[in-house]
């Protein structure tokens, strides 16, 4: 599908991404999105840049490119959006499908978080912080959300921590939801 259909939001609101497909996507089963997972990655764990999370969403990542990736080999995961540390953007998914990023999860007693939720990667860490460019380009994208989907609300905002706790930790304790949610305005 060519990146105008599969980015409908994105010629008005999120023109700065690029669009890399990833075959780690199926159909939504009601349509429904609701709620919004922010996540953290790193790849390998630490290190930031060398295109490796893109490589891990396309299913592309050479398990002998380094040794922590033969752990993850044939994993298939993806999120609707990355966000670089420079702020750059790559969307792997189209909103109105679903991506793969949540597994196993529950938001407000309800399970299966892939089903109704949209997943934005953030290139980091739990204990490293986060930059500017990063929080600038997640709210821009979040109010672009927040304007194309009326279920989506800023209560409806959470960490993948918060969906799989004990399982996942991120985006951990160096994400700052205060200055997050203050720019959503």
């Amino acid at each position: 599908m060519p990146p105008e259909q599969s980015l409908h939001i994105e010629h008005h609101l999120i023109c700065e991404a690029e669009y890399l497909p990833s075959p780690n996507a199926n159909e939504r089963p009601d349509g429904e999105i609701s709620l919004l997972v922010i996540h953290n990655i790193s790849l390998p764990p630490g290190q930031f840049g060398g295109g490796h999370v893109a490589e891990l969403f396309t299913n592309r990542l050479d398990p002998s490119a380094h040794p922590f990736f033969k752990e993850i080999e044939g994993l298939e995961v993806s999120a609707h959006m990355l966000i670089e540390r420079d702020g750059g953007m790559t969307q792997f998914v189209p909103f109105d499908r679903r991506a793969w990023h949540a597994g196993q999860s529950c938001f407000d007693g309800r399970e299966a978080c892939n089903d109704f939720a949209i997943g934005i990667e953030l290139e980091g860490t739990d204990d490293q912080p986060y930059t500017d460019a990063q929080y600038s380009q997640l709210a821009a994208v979040t109010r672009a959300l927040l304007s194309e989907y009326p279920e989506l609300t800023p209560e409806r905002i959470t960490g993948h921590s918060d969906i799989a706790p004990g399982r996942k930790t991120d985006p951990g304790p160096a994400f700052d939801w205060l200055r997050y949610r203050a720019s959503l305005g």
